[in-house]
């Protein structure tokens, strides 16, 4: 599925896989040597949660945006492979977006850009 970014220096396109099963939200990108630039992974919450997620069985290092019900970004987290530690989103969001270990500073992604996927 597409996806954009829109930041202060333009928009950033990817293409994602989505989540939207209890199992497939379990198992994530668990077990992935490699993820493309521009690939990732999206985990819609309907209604909003307030979610915490980890590193579990996670091979790679991993960018965690939380995305609230507007579509902005409330918090960036880059996560360590194999980190158990709980991520939580701080607050209900919509959905969370995992893509390639710092990836979001390599595109100047930050906190209240604007994501876009079709729900």
């Amino acid at each position: 599925m597409p996806l954009t970014i829109t930041s202060a220096n333009g928009t950033h396109q990817f293409t994602v896989q989505v989540a939207a099963t209890e199992e497939q939200q379990q198992r994530g990108l668990m077990f992935y040597r490699s993820l493309a630039p521009n690939q990732g992974m999206i985990f819609p919450y309907d209604p909003p949660e307030n979610i915490a997620f980890w590193m579990k069985n996670t091979l790679i290092p991993l960018d965690m945006l939380f995305i609230r019900a507007d579509g902005t970004i409330a918090r960036i987290v880059t996560a360590k492979a194999l980190d158990e530690t709980p991520v939580p989103a701080g607050e209900p969001v919509a959905a969370v977006l995992e893509i390639r270990g710092g990836r979001a500073a390599e595109l100047g992604i930050r906190e209240g850009d604007k994501v876009e996927w079709g729900r």
